[in-house]
């Protein structure tokens, strides 16, 4: 589970440096990308694999109270570990932390506590939301990273697990040690009739969420789907015909085109994901040189701007 209350952050998205990654990294093209809408949709829906994760947003309701809002926080949090600068990164990581320490309970299948910080969960999410918005990009934008690329992508994806309770040992880094990584993790995953429910709101969220999320939704879920290999899909219960997985994948490039036009996406994403995504991506493009032009390493923001720091 993703995502806080609250508004946007008061700070612009770069202003004392260039964060963990830096303008010329793979982490800023494939998360900035228009793919990345896509990938962010199949990676939410892919959390509820995981049951500790199934009961605490089930539990906590707001996917189904305010499913915009939660939408739009949960990949803003994203957006900012990966691009943004170092300080607004950590402070919104601690505030996120902070939200789910208090999302803890009972899973009702196993009877055992869950907690939404908890290191395996936060790893699962980690890495379906990173792995989710690579094949994406790869699918349905320009194609496969460079090798260089993608070696330095996944090195970069173990940086940003540094900002979660996930251990950065534990992330795999590189392409197969993700299949490894899922391997690994499917006996351990299951469906349940809350996962279910969760899972289809979130790839076909109802009329009554209003028009623009109903409407987003199922234009992107077909694409979304198509990505997924079978079992996937049969144990999530939201399959799609051949012809779709065929037929999607030429139109979804098509439009990705298009809205490679920065102002067109930004209007997409501001109304389909919600304001705070939305203005994120447009301050990404109109930012200037920081004040301080290198990138850090989440231990050095840490030092620097963390609540330990600040003696909070």
């Amino acid at each position: 589970m993703r995502g806080g209350g609250g508004d946007a952050p008061a700070r612009t998205i770069r202003e004392v440096d260039y964060g963990f990654f830096g303008p010329d990294s793979p982490t800023w093209k494939v998360w900035t990308a228009p793919t990345a809408l896509i990938g962010f949709q199949r990676s939410v829906v892919l959390e509820h694999f995981d049951p500790a994760l199934t009961a605490a947003v089930a539990d906590v309701g707001g996917i189904y109270s305010d499913p915009r809002g939660r939408l739009d926080h949960t990949f803003a949090y994203f957006l900012i570990a990966a691009v943004a600068d170092s300080r607004m990164a950590i402070e919104a990581s601690e505030h996120l932390m902070q939200v789910h320490a208090k999302a803890t309970g009972i899973e009702p299948i196993s009877g055992k506590r869950y907690s939404a910080n908890n290191p395996d969960s936060q790893l699962w999410i980690h890495v379906t939301g990173w792995h989710s918005v690579l094949k994406c990009y790869e699918m349905y934008g320009p194609g496969p990273l460079s090798p260089e690329e993608e070696r330095q992508y996944w090195a970069e994806c173990v940086i940003a697990a540094e900002l979660q309770t996930c251990k950065p040992s534990d992330v795999p880094t590189s392409r197969a040690e993700v299949r490894d990584y899922f391997a690994e993790m499917r006996p351990k995953l299951s469906s349940s009739e809350r996962a279910h429910e969760g899972m289809h709101y979130l790839l076909f969220t109802p009329r009554d969420r209003g028009m623009k999320l109903w409407a987003g939704s199922r234009l992107v879920a077909p694409a979304a789907i198509a990505t997924l290999p079978e079992w996937m899909r049969r144990t999530g219960g939201f399959d799609q015909p051949g012809v779709v997985d065929a037929a999607y994948p030429k139109a979804v490039r098509a439009a990705m085109k298009v809205l490679g036009n920065d102002r067109l996406e930004h209007a997409v994403a501001a109304n389909f994901i919600g304001p705070m995504t939305g203005r994120l991506l447009r301050e990404h493009l109109r930012a200037g040189t920081p004040r301080n032009p290198v990138t850090v390493t989440p231990s050095q923001a840490k030092e620097l701007y963390g609540r330990a720091a600040k003696g909070a």
